[in-house]
């Protein structure tokens, strides 16, 4: 069964950093994109970051200084670091990979920023 895992969210205080894991398992292939989404209460869900196997990453504006995607091919495995995180950072965050864009997606995992 195809899946994406993700893990490490949590509640952080504004300042703070954690870092997001997401392991492809199963019969999941041709993932050269691979990438972090967010949806918060009330909003459409918003690209964070992506990366391609090649290492070609793309962020939000939003998130450029402080957020840093990366991968381990390897693996599977594309990784979320997120520094000076900020009470607008809260949402739930979604793993997905595909080919050229999100085809596979995680359950999720919530990243609370307190003030």
């Amino acid at each position: 069964q195809a899946q994406l895992v993700e893990s490490g969210g949590g509640l952080v205080q504004a300042g703070g950093s954690l870092r997001l894991s997401c392991a492809a398992s199963g019969s999941i292939i041709m993932i050269n994109v691979m990438g972090w989404y967010r949806q918060a209460p009330g909003k459409q869900r918003e690209l964070v970051a992506q990366i391609t196997s090649g290492g070609i990453t793309n962020y939000a504006d939003s998130v450029k200084g402080r957020i840093t995607i990366s991968r381990d091919n390897a693996k599977k495995t594309v990784y979320l670091q997120m520094n000076s995180l900020k009470p607008e950072d809260t949402a739930v965050y979604y793993c997905a990979a595909g080919p050229t864009g999100p085809f596979y997606w995680g359950q999720g995992t919530q990243v609370t920023v307190s003030s």
